[in-house]
């Protein structure tokens, strides 16, 4: 695992040990912050269900502002939190260890709503827990999320799940992983959404 791109591009991170985490492969990351990159500089973002940090490390090495991860997962957490002291990324991260489902209805609204939001939960949730992570989507749209917002969903390609209020306006597929490109349904006609990705 390594940072593509940006102020720490090639550095290496330390990766997961044991099931509890899927790493993405530098080429599915790669195409990811392709499409993301016009939106990360500057922005502020979650990182849930964020494993060692991969993700939104990357963010930080492209130039976002800050970046909030959520790890229940004890081992992973203590990973994530050795790659953002090796980083020096400390000042711009905050890295949350509390349930996450909890976490959002109890959480107050953040004093600069999220520009950008990964959403990369174990994937059997999507089949044991289908309830709690529509809840947990709607929480974060209408408390956390900026109008304009992006979400990336990462699932199984053979477990897609609707996250009302939520609206999906692209989807890429990589093997067996399929990753969801999600945005407000609530933006203003009078904003323009984001625009589709190509790749």
């Amino acid at each position: 695992m390594r940072i593509i791109a940006g102020e720490f591009r090639g550095r290496k991170l330390l990766g997961p040990q044991g099931p509890a985490t899927r790493p993405v492969t530098d080429r599915v990351k790669q195409s990811l912050f392709d499409i993301l990159a016009p939106s990360i500089p500057g922005a502020v973002v979650y990182d849930c269900f964020a494993g060692t940090g991969s993700m939104g490390l990357e963010c930080l090495s492209r130039g976002a502002e800050r970046v909030l991860f959520f790890e229940f997962d004890p081992n992973a957490a203590a990973i994530l939190r050795r790659n953002v002291q090796a980083l020096g990324l400390s000042a711009r991260s905050r890295i949350v260890t509390a349930d996450l489902f909890g976490w959002a209805g109890s959480a107050s609204p953040p004093a600069r709503p999220i520009d950008l939001l990964f959403l990369d939960p174990p994937y059997r949730f999507l089949t044991e827990r289908p309830l709690d992570m529509q809840k947990l989507a709607a929480t974060l749209a209408e408390q956390h999320l900026s109008e304009n917002a992006i979400v990336v969903f990462r699932h199984a390609a053979d477990a897609a799940l609707d996250l009302p209020p939520l609206l999906r306006y692209d989807q890429r597929s990589y093997g067996s992983m399929t990753v969801d490109f999600l945005t407000c349904q609530s933006t203003p006609t009078s904003t323009s959404p984001p625009p589709t990705p190509h790749e």
